[in-house]
């Protein structure tokens, strides 16, 4: 079985991946807050997450992975947008719920096999803030309910801060009936005009942070296998979490392994408003960048570095992307259940998911074999059916109706290897004398470093590519 080794954020190092039930490998990864459309820096943990669960579906099999991604679905950014816009909460949610999937899907991203709903919880919230009072990590204050951080000894182990440090750097004015500046709120009320339940506390609502550790319990147990997110949540989210989860659980750890992806900038600067370089995922496909190219900008950088989202890459992956459709339009993708990825895109992933590496080997080792690209290109996520019909759809009303695309990414790839041998040899003969026979029957080649592109003009005589094979 294939090795898989994950940089594990609590130990700062990266370790084997070992299951705690290989018949049942579970993961957790905090989802979106829905009040607005996704920005692009949302959908980074999406596909990141994506990649990995798809990796856990080919070692341990698709019926023994479960994968939980939470929608956060009570949140005063949420209660703010229904008061400015006068519609109802749930209209809100409802709403921006399906503007995240249909995006999500756009960028190639599976869904999980939970998509829980923090309403939905809200029981299961009370029953563990009810534990958590009982066994003194926990007290009622003024219709609040607080976690006491100084109950749990080992606050702070993830992101690696002390408390004092914690409360040194914290820049918010302290409840007067917090014990601890550092604790953090369970339960709150809620007035009249704000969603609530009820509750041991009074009418309220949950705080964000226990929502997550109560949906993880119902729908993966006490202890599970890998919990992710952006490093924005490290702390205090997911440091919070922690703490909640093993007091109420009784555990040691709430997962074993926790990863983080970094965050993501736009032409080397922090994505903001007030820049000018804020856009959401559907700013882009409404635009024309087709939702593979961003999946393919995201995966061209490694889960732990900063992603740089530029001009440049854009158009480096929608060429790369166009090539692959070129290759592949007329080929039937294989099977999913029985195709079998080859071990070196397997192994690249199982690096910490170096999805760098993962491209490249799509790029240079299955170049020349078109079905082999497509089948490993779907596995990461990519030339779904969509995009090969809308690209088989360009290529037609191109090539006026003459031509398969199949014949001509076939000479492109043949022009391609000759083109690699001569790079070598220093003898460009073999190279001008095709691109001289390619221009003859009305194509137009295209080279650069990553391959060659055949294009069709308006002089492409097809039944003259007999001649060229």
């Amino acid at each position: 079985m294939t090795t898989i080794k994950l940089h594990n954020t609590k130990t700062r190092k990266r370790e084997v991946f070992t299951p705690i039930d290989p018949e049942n490998v579970r993961m957790y990864v905090c989802g979106p807050t829905v009040y607005d459309r996704a920005h692009l820096g949302n959908a980074r943990p999406v596909i990141v997450f994506d990649v990995l669960y798809r990796l856990l579906r080919h070692v341990y099999g698709p019926d023994h992975v479960t994968y939980v991604r939470n929608f956060t679905d009570v949140d005063d950014k949420i209660n703010a947008r229904a008061a400015e816009s006068g519609r109802s909460i749930g209209e809100i949610t409802a709403e921006t719920t399906q503007w995240f999937l249909d995006d999500m899907a756009a960028v190639g991203a599976l869904e999980p096999d939970h998509m829980p709903r923090a309403t939905a919880y809200i029981p299961q919230m009370v029953t563990m803030i009810e534990g958590l009072i009982a066994s003194g990590h926990a007290y009622a204050a003024e219709g609040h309910v607080l976690f006491a951080v100084e109950s749990y000894k080992e606050y702070g182990a993830l992101s690696g801060r002390s408390i004092d440090d914690m409360i040194a750097g914290a820049r918010v004015e302290v409840a007067p009936y917090k014990r601890n500046p550092m604790d953090f709120v369970l339960w709150k009320p809620s007035d009249a005009d704000t969603p609530g339940w009820d509750s041991p506390w009074g009418r309220g609502r949950p705080g964000w942070h226990i929502e997550c550790s109560a949906m993880a319990r119902e729908l993966l147990g006490d202890h599970f296998d890998i919990h992710g997110g952006g490093n924005d949540l490290m702390f205090p989210h997911h440091e919070n979490e922690i703490a909640q989860s093993c007091c109420a659980n009784g555990t040691d750890k709430m997962a074993n392994v926790w990863m983080h992806n970094e965050m993501l900038q736009v032409e080397g600067k922090k994505m903001s408003k007030s820049l000018g370089n804020f856009f959401t995922v559907r700013d882009l496909l409404d635009q024309g960048v087709p939702g593979e190219v961003i999946r393919f900008v995201m995966l061209s950088t490694h889960y732990r570095k900063p992603m740089d989202w530029t001009e440049k890459k854009r158009e480096e992956a929608e060429k790369v992307l166009e090539r692959w459709l070129e290759l592949t339009v007329d080929l039937e993708p294989s099977d999913p259940n029985e195709f079998v990825p080859r071990q070196p895109l397997i192994d690249a992933l199982a690096e910490d998911l170096n999805t760098h590496k993962a491209l490249q080997f799509l790029n240079s080792s299955t170049y020349s074999e078109p079905q082999a690209l497509l089948d490993h290109a779907r596995f990461l996520g990519f030339l779904s059916d969509e995009a090969r019909e809308k690209h088989r759809d360009r290529f037609f009303s191109r090539s006026e109706g003459g031509g398969s695309s199949a014949d001509l990414a076939e000479l492109a790839a043949r022009l391609d290897a000759i083109r690699r041998k001569a790079m070598l040899s220093k003898d460009f003969t073999q190279v001008d004398e095709m691109k001289r026979q390619l221009v003859a029957i009305g194509l137009e080649v295209r080279m650069d470093k990553t391959g060659v592109d055949l294009v069709a003009s308006s002089s492409f005589d097809p039944m003259k590519l007999e001649s060229l094979k």
